[in-house]
């Protein structure tokens, strides 16, 4: 069973960078499509990013793009988020997920880690 573990979260200010680190195991990466959502307090979680392991290829949400990059590892066991000019809104607990399909949905993936909590004070 894939298991996903997030760390890197943290209190910052606005303007500034932050970057969260997904370590997956027990599975074979090489086909997955690894990706990271975040949940705001009362707010349903939503899609921020994913890179496919085989294409190396990414996709990002309006709200991210130009500021967030995602990336992975060669040995396909680590994913990384680098988020920069964070802001307020960007306050949320973040969550990775790995699935088949490369997707913006929720359900599209089906291993989700615990979620690491990225806070932007103004």
């Amino acid at each position: 069973q894939v298991q996903l573990v997030e760390s890197g979260g943290g209190l910052v200010q606005a303007g500034d960078s932050l970057r969260l680190s997904c370590v997956a195991s027990g599975g074979t990466f090489t086909n997955y499509i690894m990706a990271w959502f975040r949940q705001a307090p009362g707010k349903e979680r939503e899609f921020v990013a994913f890179i496919t392991w085989s294409g190396r290829s990414t996709y990002y949400a309006d709200s991210v793009k130009g500021r967030f990059t995602i990336s992975g590892d060669g040995a396909k066991t680590t994913v990384h988020l680098q988020m920069t000019s964070l802001k307020p809104e960007d306050t949320a607990v973040y969550y990775c997920a790995a699935g088949l399909r490369p997707s913006i949905l929720l359900r599209s993936y089906d291993s989700w880690g615990q979620g690491t909590q990225v806070t932007v004070s103004s």
